[in-house]
């Protein structure tokens, strides 16, 4: 019998992005099992070990980029009679379809919580935002839909609440992370960036890292950050478009030598072993790997409610969780880490995503293949 042909599409890979490394982890995951895979893109870095097809047509704006690349990726799943087909995109083409960056809707509606009248407005009339919530609508409505892969509890209620898909078709399966890499041993590099950055040992250091600031919940950390005192620094790992802005607004704050702006990185670990405990009060965020990550290097990890990783976190045991708003209490979670305290949250966070193996993943991703092809 030959091996079940599996396309996964993709629009693009950055080194930096947490849904693109997920499917860069299910691709290393699933090429060495019994599957045939191709990877429909318009860019991708690193392709080894499958089949590529490259949709890239012209486009201005962000718009006719997403809906062009839906209309090319469409074509090509179907000339490539593919035994199943799983979109990382809001596309109706698809037998599976991995909900990786959440639900759009829920998404505005946390966004619009931090926004002025203005900006609301202006988001209520951006054309872009009518297509992706149509292009949504589309898809979970598709009679073609067999699955959804739901990276968090928080996601596959959300889908529930907005669609009404049926519960059998909705399907948890967390992100896995390389335990092996992401691990507490990277603490032995504890010095490094402190030194390069002119933190103190003793210090405590808070790790942000992501990029797109304003949902991953930057204004509100820094303003967080503003009441503590003594030996408490940030550092920042991340690109986005508003840098400036932030980098002004931490100086308004007085945080200018306390909050450290180190851009996108191709290696996060020696910032895991340096930090004390990872802090991402995001908006919305369907399921941060960077939070899997960091735990499984022993940081606890200081998120909002509307992140997926809040449903690991026991407050006070081996993280903290708040609104992504709620500034005060943000505040008393950051005071209440040392590192002392981390050290111990830290063991916690460890030993409760031990077992979120890529294994463990790619594991479950089989058997909802073989459930489906066997159907």
């Amino acid at each position: 019998m030959n091996p079940p042909r599996v396309a996964l599409i993709r629009q693009r890979y950055a080194h930096d992005g947490g849904a693109e490394r997920f499917v860069s982890r299910a691709l290393d995951a699933l090429k060495s099992r019994d599957v045939r895979l191709t990877l429909i893109t318009r860019e991708w870095h690193g392709a080894e070990g499958f089949d590529v097809i490259r949709c890239d047509p012209f486009y201005l704006g962000r718009l006719w980029r997403d809906a062009s690349f839906a209309r090319a990726a469409c074509r090509a799943a179907r000339r490539g009679s593919f035994d199943l087909v799983q979109s990382h995109e809001r596309l109706a083409c698809c037998d599976i379809y991995r909900a990786g960056d959440g639900v759009h809707r829920e998404w505005l509606a946390q966004r619009a919580r931090a926004q002025g009248v203005l900006a609301r407005f202006g988001t209520a009339l951006n054309p872009y935002h009518y297509y992706v919530r149509a292009a949504e609508k589309k898809l979970f409505e598709s009679p073609r839909l067999k699955a959804v892969i739901c990276n968090s509890r928080m996601v596959q209620a959300e889908i529930r609440h907005y669609f009404g898909v049926p519960e059998d078709k909705l399907h948890v399966i967390y992100s896995g992370v390389d335990t092996g890499a992401f691990h507490p041993h990277l603490k032995k590099r504890r010095g490094e960036i402190r030194v390069r950055y002119g933190i103190p040992e003793n210090a405590t250091l808070f790790l942000f890292v992501g990029s797109g600031f304003e949902r991953k919940g930057m204004a509100a950390l820094l303003q967080a950050m503003a009441p503590l005192r003594g030996e408490t620094f940030l550092l920042v790992v991340g690109r986005d478009r508003k840098l400036a802005h932030f980098r002004t607004r931490a100086q308004q704050l007085n945080l200018g030598r306390r909050v450290l702006f180190v851009g996108a990185q191709q290696d996060v670990k020696p910032y895991y072993g340096a930090a004390d405990a990872l802090v991402l009060p995001t908006l919305y965020d369907p399921f941060p790997n960077v939070a899997l990550e960091a735990m499984a290097s022993g940081l606890p990890v200081i998120t909002s409610l509307k992140s997926g990783a809040a449903e690991l976190i026991e407050n006070g045991a081996n993280g903290y969780m708040c609104d992504a708003l709620d500034v005060p209490a943000l505040t008393a979670h950051l005071r209440s880490v040392t590192p002392q305290t981390a050290g111990i949250m830290g063991m916690r966070a460890r030993a409760t995503v031990a077992s979120m193996t890529l294994e463990r993943m790619s594991a479950a991703l089989l058997d909802l293949y073989n459930s489906l092809l066997h159907s």
